[in-house]
Formats: C-alpha cells, structure tokens, sequence
C-alpha cells in the first residue's frame, strides 16, 4: 500500500509539473502557498463565528490564493469545489452552494471580498 502511494504522489505531482506554465516549481510553491491561503480563511471564519460571513471569507481565501499565481488559483478552485461537494454531500442546499461559488469566483478572479464583509465583524479579519 505503501508503495501505491508513493508511486501515485510521484505520478500526480509530476503530472502537475508537466502541466504548469512558466517554471513548474512555481506553480507548486503557489498551489502550497494558495493552500495555506485558504486554511487560513477557513480557520478565520470558524475563529470569528460571525453571523453571515460565510462569503466573506470564501472570498477572500479565494482572493489570497489566487494572488499567488496560477498554482494558487488551481489550489484555490480545487479546494472550494471540493468544499462545496463535501457540504452538499452533509445536506447543504443548492442555493447556499451557489452563493458560496459565486463568492469563489469573484475573489479567485480579483474581486474585492469586502464586496461580502458584514457589518460588525472584527477588523482582525
């Protein structure tokens, strides 16, 4: 089993590295650094328990990621489509999914996320 792993990690991280633009290596270091991006916004958002924040910070973890390049965007679309397939899997609903990739979209491609900021929340965030 071990060895599996280790021969489809060699086999996806090369497939990626093969399929990036530019410098594979920066692809990679984007797509980690999008990923830190993105825990980050989701930690924030669990931290903060704030009413009506959720856009907010899918938003503006979508927006960090992508600010690292094309590795961030790819992490950063990888990880909320695959956010909301696991919500829609627990019973979330087909609107709320909606307006949550709505919000994606709108920060991974360099909209403002204060577009979803709601009143009140910490400046912290």
């Amino acid at each position: 089993m071990r060895i599996f792993t280790l021969v489809l990690g060699v086999l996806v991280a090369t497939a990626v590295v093969n399929a990036a633009p530019g410098n594979p290596w920066d692809f990679v270091k984007g797509a980690v650094q999008g990923t830190g991006d993105m825990v980050r916004a989701y930690k924030d958002m669990r931290r903060a328990n704030w009413r009506n924040s959720d856009r907010y910070f899918h938003a503006r973890g979508n927006h960090d990621a992508a600010s690292r390049g094309a590795g961030g965007r790819w992490a950063a679309r990888v990880i909320s489509n695959a956010r909301e397939t696991v919500d829609r899997l627990r019973g979330g609903s087909a609107a709320d999914s909606a307006r949550d990739q709505e919000a994606n979209r709108w920060g991974r491609n360099g909209g403002n996320p204060n577009r979803y900021r709601p009143r009140g929340l910490p400046s912290q965030y």
